[in-house]
C-alpha cells in the first residue's frame, strides 16, 4: 500500500462527497466509504497483513484518511439539512399579499364524526341519546356513583374542583358522563336504554391523555337484563362500528366502583403495515370497560335493586377514533390545525349511516 493510493481514494471520496445531492445519497455514500464492507474499511484491514514496520508507516496514514473523509461527510450533511430546511421554508412562506384562492373550506372533525357514527349505531339498537351539565356536583359525579368521600378511586379522576359556593360545595367539571345515567334513573323510571356522549375532564396531559376529552356512556335499566345481553350488545356495536363480520371479544374482571361485577373488554386483533385490523391475529387491545350496575347506585337514583337491574358501559371516543382512523397522538386532535384535519377530516355530506356504510 503506498501513499499514493491512499491520495487517490481520497480525491474519489472527496470529489464524490461533494456532488452528493441530497441526505439519501450522502449516506450511502457514507456506506461505501466507512460501512462494513466500505472502502477504507476493507483498507483498514490489510493492516493485519503487513509488518510492524510497514502498519507504522501505512496505519497514520489510512487512519488520518478515515478521519478526514468523516468529518468532510459530516460537515457535506450538515450543509444539506441547512439547505432542505431553508427549501421547506421556502416552500411553506405564506404572501398575506396574494388573493385568497377560491377553494372547499370546511371538513368534519373525526371526534364528531365518530360520534354521529357510535350515536348512529346505537340509535339502530334502540338507545336513545342523553346530555347532562359539564360542571356537575360532588353528588352526581361521585357519590351516587358509589364513591363517598373516602373512596380510593376518587383520586384516580385527577379532578378539576371549581372554588367553593356559599355553602362550602365545590363543583366539579365532571371526570365521565357517568353523571348523565344518575340524573336519567332519578328522572325516569325503567325501562331505560341511553348513550351519554359528551366532553369530560381530569388532569392529564400526554400522547394518549388530553385534559378535555370525549366519552361514550352506555347504560340499559329493566327488570330482567343480564350479563348476556352486556355482551351481546357490546359485540354488535364492535363489529358495526370497525366494521367487520366476526369479533372476538375477551372480558376480563376487573374493578369499578358503580358496576359489579365489571370487566375490561378486549378485543382480538392484530397491527400490520401500521394499520389496526379486528378480527385477526394474535393480539389482543382494551377498549372500554362495563358492567352490571352496582345495586347502590340502584338505590341513590330511588330504583328498587330488588326488582331493577341492568348493566352499563363506558369508553373514550377520542380513542376510537384513533383506533379507527389511524391516528397515533391525541393532542393533535385539539391543535386546531388545518392541515391535519385536511388529511383526518370528513366531508360534510359523509353522514354515517348502517346502510350506507359509517366511514366512506
Amino acid at each position: 500500500m503506498t501513499k499514493k493510493t491512499i491520495e487517490t481514494l481520497e480525491t474519489e471520496l472527496t470529489s464524490a462527497i461533494t456532488g452528493a445531492a441530497d441526505i439519501d445519497a450522502l449516506e450511502q455514500l457514507r456506506i461505501r466509504a466507512l460501512g462494513k464492507k466500505g472502502a477504507i474499511t476493507d483498507l483498514m484491514k490489510t493492516l493485519g497483513r503487513m509488518s510492524p514496520e510497514e502498519r507504522q508507516t501505512e496505519g497514520p496514514l489510512m487512519n488520518g484518511l478515515k478521519t478526514r473523509i468523516g468529518e468532510m461527510i459530516a460537515a457535506r450533511k450538515t450543509d444539506l439539512e441547512a439547505a432542505a430546511l431553508a427549501a421547506r421554508i421556502s416552500e411553506e412562506t405564506l404572501d398575506v399579499s396574494l388573493p385568497v384562492r377560491p377553494g372547499p373550506e370546511g371538513r368534519i372533525h373525526p371526534v364528531s364524526q365518530v360520534l354521529d357514527e357510535i350515536c348512529e349505531i346505537f340509535a339502530d339498537m334502540g338507545f336513545a341519546v342523553a346530555e347532562g351539565p359539564d360542571i356537575e356536583d360532588d353528588f352526581h359525579n361521585f357519590t351516587a356513583l358509589n364513591m363517598p368521600p373516602e373512596h380510593p378511586a376518587r383520586q384516580m379522576h385527577d379532578t378539576f374542583y371549581l372554588p367553593a359556593e356559599e355553602g362550602g360545595e365545590r363543583m366539579v367539571l365532571r371526570t365521565h358522563t357517568s353523571p348523565v345515567q344518575i340524573r336519567t334513573m332519578s328522572s325516569q323510571k325503567p325501562p331505560i336504554r341511553i348513550i351519554a356522549p359528551g366532553r369530560t375532564y381530569r388532569s392529564d396531559s400526554d400522547a394518549t391523555h388530553t385534559p378535555m376529552f370525549h366519552q361514550v356512556e352506555g347504560l340499559v335499566i329493566d327488570e330482567s337484563t343480564h350479563m348476556g345481553h352486556l355482551k351481546g350488545c357490546l359485540e354488535a356495536f364492535v363489529s358495526a362500528f370497525f366494521e367487520v363480520d366476526d369479533v372476538e371479544m375477551r372480558f376480563r374482571p376487573s374493578y369499578f366502583p358503580f358496576t359489579e361485577p365489571s370487566a375490561e373488554v378486549d378485543i382480538r386483533c392484530v397491527f400490520k403495515d401500521g394499520e389496526l385490523r379486528v378480527g385477526e391475529g394474535d393480539d389482543w387491545l382494551e377498549i372500554l370497560g362495563c358492567g352490571m350496575v352496582n345495586p347502590k347506585v340502584l338505590e341513590y337514583c330511588d330504583l328498587d335493586p330488588e326488582r331493577y337491574q341492568g348493566f352499563a358501559f363506558g369508553c373514550g371516543i377520542d380513542r376510537l377514533a384513533m383506533l379507527k382512523y389511524g391516528m397515533n397522538d391525541l393532542r393533535a386532535f385539539f391543535d386546531s390545525d388545518l392541515r391535519w384535519l385536511r388529511h383526518y377530516g370528513f366531508a360534510a355530506l359523509d353522514i354515517p349511516t348502517l346502510g350506507g356504510g359509517l366511514s366512506r
